[in-house]
């Protein structure tokens, strides 16, 4: 398997990345193209500023109560943004949240937090936990993933809330593929598209293509019905449009999070097992099974993400980098599996038996024993030719950011206790 010589992302990353001449990967080339000495941004942000205004008239005259849109989990993203949309250009939104029913303490704290700090309206779909459990099953066997429903909630309720107010914009973050695997740059001015949301963040999954699917038996049509996306002509007669932050703004998650933390209270964990970022996605309770699942199919997950985004930032060498990778995910079983296993109603063995054939065989083997090994992984390549021709000088020591303001109690008699899943 090749890697990229510059940051941790195997050649078989999904979506897909490419190699230039010099073996560095697309996202490491398009994080090249944002630095301020090539973009000039303060005239994106007038721009954006421009945009708002004439979005926010549109509004008003849809007889929308709110200036737009803001989708938001509750995470340090949410926070920026709501920052940025509320106090640098003083518009009114809507925050729309979609409620997986799989929620962290810490992340209904930040959510609470943000109501608070903001203090914007929020309407919340919750799905309940049955239907929570039957899509996550069924979306485990086909696809590997049991944060289907999380991705096809947040990517469509949004948009079915900007129909039903009336409110055109929709102000996402980032566009994360983009940023992570390079396939759009920022002269794409990528926007938001049904497109994009079927294709990568639901699978290739409509609410129909479940429905319709003769091994389902337990999905209904009420069951899906957060996810179904408005029509074309309900879409153009509010003129409904995503733009993201990031296209306007030198986004920087490490630079946000550091900024909400102290100007909001953004709470962080202090601690985790799959990744050594303690503020991304702390809203998931089942975000360790997620990456490990990301890992079963791929060999390798989320630490791999976060690892390159600081290499590219550079405040982390690629040899920190691999370490962190060895030390939370190579070989790492998650202990929230147990969590998920006894939610689920599965054994383990039946948990690794529907992802087995979603295994990449270009990293994958099984042996005479029937035994899944990998074939290769970030490690074994530490020293390749090119390495150092590809290294970025480090700029900043890397800071692994928590909270000062917010610590979940622990009781060290249960490494989960301060993990309790909360549905609402």
């Amino acid at each position: 398997m090749r890697y990229c010589l510059r940051c941790c992302y195997p050649e078989n990353t999904k979506p897909s990345i490419i190699f230039d001449e010099e073996g560095i990967c697309s996202g490491c080339r398009t994080n090249e193209q944002r630095d301020k000495h090539f973009v000039d941004w303060d005239t994106k942000k007038e721009e954006l500023k421009q945009l708002l205004e004439s979005y926010k008239e549109k509004a008003r005259q849809n007889g929308s109560p709110y200036d737009c849109i803001i989708p938001i989990s509750g995470g340090k993203d949410s926070h920026y943004q709501a920052h940025l949309i509320t106090q640098v250009f003083k518009l009114k939104p809507l925050f729309v949240a979609y409620n997986h029913g799989y929620n962290s303490k810490l992340g209904m704290r930040n959510l609470s937090n943000m109501i608070e700090k903001f203090g914007c309206d929020l309407l919340r779909y919750t799905t309940n936990p049955i239907t929570a459990k039957n899509i996550s099953k069924f979306m485990l066997k086909k696809v590997g993933d049991i944060t289907w429903h999380y991705h096809a909630g947040i990517m469509t309720f949004p948009i079915q809330t900007a129909v039903r107010y009336k409110t055109p914009l929709i102000i996402w973050g980032e566009h994360g593929i983009g940023f992570l695997f390079g396939m759009y740059n920022l002269e794409d001015k990528i926007e938001f598209t049904k497109k994009h949301r079927q294709e990568h963040l639901m699978r290739g999954f409509e609410p129909e293509d479940i429905l319709e699917d003769p091994e389902n038996t337990e999905i209904t049509k009420a069951d899906m019905a957060p996810f179904n996306y408005p029509t074309d002509e309900e879409i153009d007669e509010v003129g409904v449009r995503g733009i993201y932050i990031s296209n306007y703004y030198p986004w920087n998650q490490h630079e946000n999070t550091k900024m909400v933390i102290e100007k909001y209270g953004f709470g962080t964990y202090q601690e985790r097992q799959t990744t050594f970022n303690m503020y991304e996605k702390v809203d998931d309770f089942f975000q360790d099974t997620h990456n490990y699942l990301k890992y079963l199919k791929f060999g390798y997950s989320r630490c791999t993400d976060h690892a390159s985004l600081e290499i590219r930032h550079q405040r982390m060498t690629r040899e920190e980098g691999i370490e962190m990778i060895k030390k939370h995910e190579y070989k790492i079983r998650p202990r929230n599996l147990d969590v998920f296993l006894k939610f689920a109603g599965m054994t383990e063995k039946e948990f690794l038996d529907s992802v087995d054939h979603l295994r990449d065989p270009s990293i994958w083997e099984q042996n005479t024993s029937g035994e899944w090994e990998l074939l290769d992984w970030i490690g074994n390549h530490v020293s390749d030719e090119g390495v150092e021709n590809a290294r970025l000088p480090i700029k900043e020591k890397w800071d692994n950011l928590k909270s000062p303001v917010y610590k979940i109690p622990r009781d060290n008699s249960d490494p989960y206790d301060d993990e309790e899943l909360i549905f609402l």
